[in-house]
């Protein structure tokens, strides 16, 4: 829609007022970037004097999208082992709304991981980046720690890498490494973009070294880092911008 068309309608700003408040920088900051033709709108070049409405332009800094609807939330937990991944339980067991006593909006979790499992999950209102993220076809790849039973066979990562035959098809990891070895047991890393159901432990179990503790490390670009277990945090805008990118938008 042309600019001036949006000119006067209800919940239009100024452009450099909603980068800023996007966090981008001061106004002035602001200004200048849109002066120096580094911001796009609805994909064209902004100029100054430009106004948007934050709940539906398409802003991108930098080419890195930027999104300015103050309703969206992205976050990033740590889901400790013994919760299940969905917001309420019906059989009375730990979810992960008893996590998000803080979070005022209705957010949903991206993907799952099993009871048993822990480590990071992303949770957003945000449905058409949850989709994207979780279908296979963006390759979103995901990387796991985890422990098993050892010692590590030498053929274990090659065998992963080329492709295990499963019930349901055949399933390959991306990368794999063993990051350490601790008596009867070992520590693996492994990257890959399967979705289907307890992959990695099907897949580990598979070829003889069946996993005792499963903890994801990354999802794409979001790292777990020092999250603490049972505590969420706020993406930042670069976080965000880097989630976009890793699924083409």
């Amino acid at each position: 829609m042309p600019r001036d068309d949006i000119s006067d309608a209800p919940g239009v700003e100024r452009l450099q007022k909603v980068l800023a408040a996007a966090g981008v920088g001061s106004r002035r900051a602001c200004e200048d970037l849109i002066f120096r033709r580094r911001v796009t709108v609805d994909g064209r070049v902004a100029q100054l004097g430009d106004k948007v409405d934050p709940a539906t332009a398409v802003i991108f800094v930098d080419g890195e999208r930027l999104v300015t609807d103050t309703r969206l939330v992205y976050l990033a937990m740590n889901k400790p082992r013994g919760v299940v991944s969905t917001m309420a339980d019906e059989k009375g067991r730990t979810a992960l709304a008893d996590f998000l006593g803080r979070v005022e909006e209705r957010v949903y979790h991206v993907g799952r991981l099993d009871a048993d499992s822990e480590g990071l999950l992303l949770l957003t209102n945000d449905g058409t980046l949850a989709h994207r993220l979780m279908h296979p076809s963006y390759g979103v790849p995901k990387t796991y720690l985890c422990e098993v039973a050892g010692p590590l066979a030498r053929s274990a990562g090659r065998r992963l890498k080329a492709g295990v035959e499963l019930s349901d098809g055949v399933a390959r990891v991306d990368e794999f490494r063993l990051v350490d070895t601790l008596g009867r047991t070992a520590q693996v890393e492994l990257t890959l973009h399967e979705g289907r159901n307890h992959i990695v432990r099907r897949l580990l179990e598979e070829v003889g070294h069946p996993v005792s503790r499963l903890i994801r490390t990354a999802i794409g670009p979001i790292r777990l880092g020092d999250l603490r277990p049972g505590r969420t945090r706020r993406l930042t805008n670069a976080e965000i911008a880097a989630l976009f990118k890793a699924v083409g938008d």
